[in-house]
């Protein structure tokens, strides 16, 4: 059967309610994408091409590409086999369009026939579909050959990034079971400031200036929370208190870290080969930052033995410290760090590492996401010292869950003061930042919040 018959019986047939991709139109649209891959061949990958000029060449070849076809569409047909595939060269095919979306935070594809996005905070399903399990293959793997990573039977799992820093997950054949399976965690364009995240309710002025104060003054703080709470973006917002002149190194997975600094250097731990080989971890990564003259060491998140050695950094001079870690709570963080000590191969006394850590961690940053979808800083507890075998916590500012939820389900509550004053206070007043009393004046609960 030919393909203008094909096309024909298709436009003729009755509407069935569902959107379903249209068969002749995905075969249509994957013939030209090949023919225009063929015509342009290198020119997709010159650097020296501006992205408007690659668009304009991509375009022009499509056009001319689609005139040659005899085949008769639509307006909206041909509108939609354009932009189908000026996607999938130029972007990340039927995803591109989610991914340009500036309320959509997440982007899942559980499969070519199951896109969902997270979108302030709640997750539904896009209209958004792949042709098959191969045209998904391909976006996944244009975007992992993009920073020199490879996917593939032998190495199916694979994390990635895209160019503006947002993080990919990838999982394929055999471990994905109807997949394969892209999530995507989008960053914003532009850098988040402490105004923005006191708009988004995450903190409030009175905690922003006081955890201003605490990176200033060079405190080590672990930023801790579950997935998908926003560690990462607190991160970020607090290194940009750190001082310009200072020499930032930080450690990361895959590079997400947005610094606002001009002095910085930024590794990035590399998987195994082919062969197995060639694999550098985050921990050796710490290892090595240590011998590059550090004024702050910045690590995207401790996940194994590498929080040993960033333990030993803060007790060695490095003060000013950042990471993150994924724990449920302040008392959580110190529990997960001791697993993760423990991790790195070495028969340590529990109290031996205890100790590390009360002399090491100055403050503990805790990031709940609620379920109204929000994501807020709900603990800031000072590390205050050992008393027998147990590290003491002291909460200095504490979300009130006690004020309630509005009428669209949005929890009411903001983060407090305790009223309690660090003991590192002190220390801040020696390096001459003194916080006034209003920053830990307590404005009084709800009801008792829970606090660890």
């Amino acid at each position: 059967m030919s393909l203008y018959k094909r096309l024909h019986d298709v436009q003729a047939a009755p509407a069935t309610g569902a959107k379903r991709r249209d068969p002749v139109l995905d075969e249509l649209r994957q013939k030209i994408h090949h023919h225009l891959i063929d015509e342009l061949g290198p020119i997709l990958y010159d650097k020296r091409l501006s992205e408007d000029d690659l668009r304009r060449r991509v375009n022009d070849q499509l056009h001319a590409a689609l005139a040659q076809e005899r085949a008769p569409l639509s307006a909206a047909d041909k509108a939609q086999l354009i932009q189908d595939v000026s996607d999938d060269i130029l972007g990340y095919g039927p995803i591109d369009r989610l991914l340009h979306d500036e309320e959509i935070t997440e982007v899942m594809c559980n499969g070519p026939d199951a896109v969902y996005v997270e979108r302030g905070g709640r997750l539904e399903k896009s209209t958004a579909t792949f042709v098959d399990e191969t045209h998904l293959r391909r976006i996944i793997d244009k975007i992992v050959s993009e920073i020199g990573r490879r996917i593939d039977e032998s190495n199916p799992l694979c994390d990635a990034r895209l160019p503006d820093g947002s993080r990919v997950n990838a999982v394929i054949h055999p471990l994905a079971i109807g997949g394969p399976f892209l999530t995507i965690r989008k960053f914003s364009k532009e850098k988040l400031q402490v105004d923005d995240l006191i708009r988004f309710g995450t903190l409030n002025a009175h905690s922003a200036r006081f955890l201003q104060a605490c990176v200033v003054g060079r405190l080590n703080i672990i930023v801790s929370g579950g997935t998908g709470t926003g560690k990462t973006t607190t991160l970020n917002v607090l290194s940009s208190f750190i001082p310009s002149d200072e020499r930032i190194v930080t450690v990361e997975d895959a590079k997400e870290l947005q610094m606002h600094q001009d002095h910085v250097l930024s590794l990035e731990a590399r998987p195994p080969n082919i062969e197995g080989r060639g694999e550098v971890t985050i921990r050796d990564l710490v290892k090595n930052c240590l011998r590059m003259r550090p004024d702050r060491i910045v690590v995207g998140e401790c996940r194994s033995g590498e929080a040993l050695d960033m333990l030993q950094a803060m007790n060695t001079g490095h003060d000013g410290s950042l990471t993150t870690v994924h724990a449920n709570s302040p008392r959580d963080t110190l529990a997960r760090l001791e697993t993760l000590v423990l991790m790195a191969g070495f028969d340590l006394p529990i109290r031996a590492i205890r100790e590390q850590m009360s002399s090491a961690i100055d403050l503990v940053v805790q990031l709940t996401r609620l379920r109204d979808g929000s994501r807020r800083i709900t603990h800031i507890s000072e590390v205050q010292g050992m008393e027998g075998d147990v590290i003491t916590l002291q909460d200095i500012f504490l979300f009130d869950y006690g004020m309630g939820v509005d009428e669209h389900g949005r929890f009411k509550g903001h983060l407090k003061a305790t009223g309690v004053r660090p003991k590192f206070a002190e220390k801040l007043a020696d390096l001459g930042i003194r916080l006034g009393q209003e920053v830990f004046q307590p404005e009084g609960f709800s009801r008792k919040a829970v606090s660890k």
